[in-house]
């Protein structure tokens, strides 16, 4: 197993450096020992939540483009919108940096859509024709951050690219190769309150990049610190590893800023090149060989960070490598470990197959002092997949909700994935340092209409480039109401409430001697028995002719057909266990032997049949539920030989279905689909045997 890179600093004491060149040659002299590689670091995948964010379209932006004009379809996208933030003023207004060279100013209207997009600034035009966007999917005009006081000041900063071969500036820092240059840029407006930009600029900080991308990505200032405080004015730099660190130690090199947090006083003169100072307070000023600027270290792509309002705990969403996308709760001094880390796994640089970096931890791993993630989710690959390839997973930092107008979400950190929109949250709560990890919850979308969509339902229409694509971001305003943003298409979307899936009332009528055997019908019934206060499938059954559904089932023929409809029950697979694709099914909306719903409770969650929604309508059975991914669908149902208490849920109105197990308040399954608004319930399998007891229905009879 790899050594670590020495501590830099653990629990509040410093760990002197020497020099650069100590913490390289540590890393560089450790060779990895035998261990067995981790290909499912985290096995267990976000929780499905019944709760929803209810998404209001809020802004709309021009078409632009990336200078020079890209061959890499990702960056192809409608307006490659990268924030929101509202401005310090008191007035209300939120900037939008596009990637591609041009900064908004939007109003809030009183109808709750935004006035606006207007060009505020055009940083693409100012550095022209320097200004690099077409390559790095970060590349270009990255972000902006205002000072606290800008209503008075005027003073903002932005932080932009450049192609280092069209440049003649020598960077403050920079690696070998250096092809990119990252600038952090301070502009002061003659007149804060106007709706355009007029003053001056000057340069703060230039960082060389060896890759195009992991440059700097944002910069900001803390929002909790008051006016005297310490950390009040001094900005928040967050530098990549410009692409290096998989197979260099650059972001556990004290002498460079690559792979770390930087802070800096913006209005300060100590720095190394004059326009910047390095605040006392840091946690590496005076160590021997290290940049007083630090703030923290260790880090692939430091992508997106924020401050709770209520705790003044800084959360980052940090981009991954190879396998673990991670949220960290950063404090001075941390060295997330990067690329000694990813998470908390131990990132093999040299291994000969790169499929089999991930390794677990050493049993002596606390000596070197490492932070580790409070929340992560890995990239969960589908079998066959080639590791060298960008699987497609990216996460979003995002904010703990500290606003009054959705109190569903207080407290909860919502966050997500950059490229196929999903939205998370995790209690602020539960994310603790040293221990396990929050978990994690997948939000549902609803549009304004109360209808269920995914990000890419909303971000699609209009995207050029793959519309499956969203790249999402969040932002808020000064009040910590949410935004969710799209590069797709160029929008925006406020969140305005929250809604329960499948909460609606599903009626008070009972169905009575459900368990009484004259009130079944089987498919076959020589295959069923029913001793008392039991429903058995005792024998499996069989393939019959016609479309592809379940084998066999019985039918409760007590009480009316239902429209909406509550079924609970109790069940269990009498299959032995040592069966991998073992199953029961709930059947619902039942209208003939060709024409229902059914939930399917497996062992298995990885084909197209198993452990999910379906509908048979005269064809061969159809997936509804939102969790199948293609690949693998939600946590199976049944693995054991218990009973399970399954609740069903089903809403024709709405065409909402949703499948709960074993008490839990969030559903394993959910789906929509309207095709049947009523029918019967019954039990059954495909080819197994199992059993059902206690069961109620509940529901509203149809007329």
């Amino acid at each position: 197993m790899r050594i670590p890179t020495p501590t830099i600093r653990a629990s509040g004491t410093t760990a002197s450096l020497t020099a650069a060149a100590l913490i390289l040659s540590a890393a560089l002299a450790a060779s990895p020992a035998q261990a067995d590689p981790v290909y499912d670091p985290i096995p267990e995948p976000p929780i499905q939540s019944g709760l929803g964010l209810v998404l209001e379209e809020y802004a709309a932006f021009p078409r632009s483009e990336p200078v020079p004009a890209p061959t890499d379809v990702r960056l192809m996208r409608h307006a490659r919108i990268n924030a929101l933030v509202e401005l310090p003023d008191g007035s209300g207004r939120q900037a939008v940096p596009d990637l591609n060279g041009r900064l908004y100013l939007i109003d809030p209207g009183g109808s709750g859509d935004a006035v606006g997009p207007r060009v505020y600034l055009d940083v693409g035009a100012a550095f022209a024709p320097e200004f690099f966007s077409g390559q790095g999917l970060g590349q270009g005009f990255g972000f902006v951050a205002f000072d606290p006081g800008f209503g008075r000041n005027g003073r903002f900063y932005t932080v932009h690219t450049e192609q280092a071969s069209r440049v003649t500036e020598t960077p403050d820092f920079a690696q070998p190769g250096t092809q990119f240059h990252g600038i952090v840029t301070e502009w002061t407006a003659d007149d804060p309150a106007a709706d355009t930009f007029a003053g001056t600029r000057r340069e703060v900080l230039r960082i060389g990049f060896a890759g195009r991308v992991h440059g700097i990505q944002q910069i900001d200032f803390n929002p909790t610190a008051r006016r005297g405080s310490p950390d009040h004015g001094l900005l928040y730099v967050a530098v990549g590893d410009g692409g290096t660190g998989a197979r260099g130690t650059d972001p556990q090199n004290m002498a460079m800023p690559h792979g770390k947090i930087l802070r800096i006083d913006p209005r300060g003169t100590n720095a190394g090149n004059g326009r910047y100072g390095v605040p006392p307070g840091n946690p590496f000023v005076g160590d021997p060989g290290a940049l007083g600027e630090i703030y923290a270290v260790g880090m692939r792509d430091p992508h997106r960070f924020s401050w709770d309002r209520a705790t003044g705990r800084m959360y980052l969403g940090h981009i991954g490598e190879h396998a673990i996308e991670a949220i960290y709760d950063v404090r001075a001094g941390d060295n997330l470990g990067w690329s000694e880390r990813e998470g908390a796994f131990v990132f093999d640089r040299t291994a000969t197959d790169p499929c089999d970096r991930i390794l677990p931890l050493p049993a002596d791993d606390d000596r070197y002092g490492y932070t580790y993630p409070v929340a992560a989710y890995d990239h969960d690959p589908p079998p066959g997949w080639n590791c060298t390839d960008d699987v497609g997973v990216a996460v979003a930092g995002g904010f703990v909700y500290r606003g009054r107008d959705v109190p569903a979400l207080r407290g909860k950190y919502v966050f997500g994935d950059i490229v196929d929109g999903r939205v998370f949250y995790t209690e602020a709560s539960r994310m603790r340092r040293g221990g396990e990890l929050a978990p994690l919850h997948q939000l549902m979308l609803f549009d304004s209409t109360g209808r269920r969509v995914r990000m890419q339902d909303l971000s699609g229409p209009g995207a050029p480039g793959d519309p499956n694509r969203v790249d999402l971001r969040f932002g808020t305003d000064a009040e910590g109401e949410l935004y969710l943003l799209a590069k797709a298409n160029g929008k925006i979307w406020r969140v305005t409430g929250t809604r329960t899936f499948a909460a609606g009332d599903v009626g008070n009528t009972r169905v009575r001697d459900t368990m009484r055997p004259t009130n079944w019908r089987p498919v076959t019934p020589e295959k069923w028995r029913f001793p008392r206060g039991r429903v058995v499938l005792a024998e499996a059954g069989e393939q019959r002719p016609g479309p592809r559904r379940p084998f066999e089932y019985a039918v409760l023929t007590a009480g009316p057909e239902f429209g909406a409809v509550q079924v609970t029950a109790e069940v269990r697979l009498d299959t032995p266990v040592e069966v991998t694709n073992r199953d029961v099914i709930i059947v619902f909306g039942y209208r003939s032997d060709t024409e229902f719903y059914y939930a399917h409770l497996s062992t298995d969650n990885t084909i197209y049949p198993h452990n999910g929604i379906f509908k048979v309508d005269n064809a061969d059975r159809e997936r509804l539920d939102h969790q199948w991914n293609g690949v693998r669908g939600a946590p199976p149902a049944i693995t054991d030989a218990r009973w399970h208490r399954v609740r069903l849920v089903h809403l024709p109105a709405t065409g909402e279905i949703a499948v709960y197990l074993d008490g839990s308040r969030e559903p394993l399954m959910t789906a929509v689909d309207t095709t049947f608004d009523s029918g019967r319930i019954g039990f059954g399998s495909f080819d197994n045997v199992g059993r059902l007891r206690d069961l109620a229905v509940r529901g509203t009879p149809v007329a």
